[in-house]
């Protein structure tokens, strides 16, 4: 009677195993080496920064002798009615452009994806990516002269008598989102669609032509073929865009915005520099950027449970 000897793997093995692994793929950790001390230096050293939160900082008398004053700073930031308008801001320009930089960026690739004329799809991706690698510094100025009361839109609105005097477009704070809105998806959309390119290339052809077999059409094939192949890849990347959607930066808003439009311009970023160089309150600017890294770090953990439980897919 032959018997089967049946070894079980211990904590022992398993770290042997892990060490073997580690020792194998030695160069590229070496590689990471200096890429994981500089987020370090970056990322993590200025964090000690924070303290200054929970001071009444100066300048003159540093860190070490500037006295503390305990929650104070974020008391004077939640009190601030200025506060509350530009988190309405930054959480209505942020959201805008999600869903128009998320539902954009798909719908260009799959319709990329259904064109077959090589030389017209090499076309437009190059356009559409063109503005990405231009500075906002330009893509501001070209706006801002497009919108100009002498600018190209006046002119043409003139032209076709659809208005009967030039119209100061940038100091209409009603229409500073939709500017914003859609600036950013010009500059962005056609990067945004190179990641979810490369998810489409890599579907398995086969399962094209099975449904060709079965008589799909077009709409068909992209309804039940490319969007679930994409859909795992979007979610992941949902989960990161939610969690930076108080992090919105302040470019286009500093280089759009002017003051009579402030009220719908300036987001949290803008407001925590105004606060610090403009005012001299360092502790509250540090005290909101405090609160936009917590409410990130909840976004993120929120989002990615609640992606978890609804769709299988999670981001860690």
């Amino acid at each position: 009677m032959q018997t089967t000897q049946i070894t079980r793997l211990g904590p022992e093995s398993g770290k042997k195993n892990v060490i073997r692994r580690l020792a194998a793929q030695y160069q590229l950790l070496l590689m990471s080496v200096p890429f994981v001390i500089l987020m370090f230096i970056f990322q993590y050293v200025p964090l000690w920064g924070w303290i200054m939160a929970f001071q009444n900082y100066s300048p003159g008398r540093g860190i070490w002798k500037s006295s503390f004053v305990g929650w104070d700073n974020f008391i004077t930031l939640f009190n601030d009615e200025r506060f509350f308008l530009v988190m309405r801001n930054t959480l209505v320009m942020s959201s805008m452009s999600l869903v128009t930089g998320f539902v954009g960026a798909i719908t260009l690739a799959l319709l990329l994806n259904e064109v077959r004329k090589t030389l017209f799809k090499r076309t437009i991706q190059t356009v559409t990516y063109i503005p990405h690698f231009v500075s906002m510094v330009v893509i501001a100025n070209i706006v801002i002269t497009f919108l100009s009361p002498d600018g190209f839109v006046n002119h043409m609105l003139l032209k076709l008598g659809w208005i009967d005097e030039s119209i100061f477009i940038m100091g209409k704070g009603e229409w500073f989102w939709f500017i914003n809105t859609t600036v950013g998806l010009w500059k962005e959309l056609g990067w945004s669609t190179i990641i979810y390119l490369a998810v489409l290339a890599g579907i398995n052809p086969d399962l094209y032509e099975a449904a060709d077999v079965d008589g799909a059409g077009r709409f068909h094939k992209m309804w039940h073929i490319s969007i679930p192949s994409i859909m795992p890849t979007a979610v992941i990347l949902l989960i990161l865009s939610l969690g930076s959607i108080i992090n919105i930066g302040y470019e286009s808003q500093f280089l759009l915005g002017n003051p009579l439009v402030l009220d719908y311009s300036e987001v949290l970023d803008l407001y925590a520099l105004n606060l610090s160089f403009g005012s001299g309150q360092y502790s509250v600017g540090v005290a909101l950027g405090i609160f936009k890294t917590i409410i990130s770090l909840v976004l993120v953990i929120g989002v990615n449970r609640l992606a978890s439980k609804f769709s299988g897919i999670r981001l860690f």
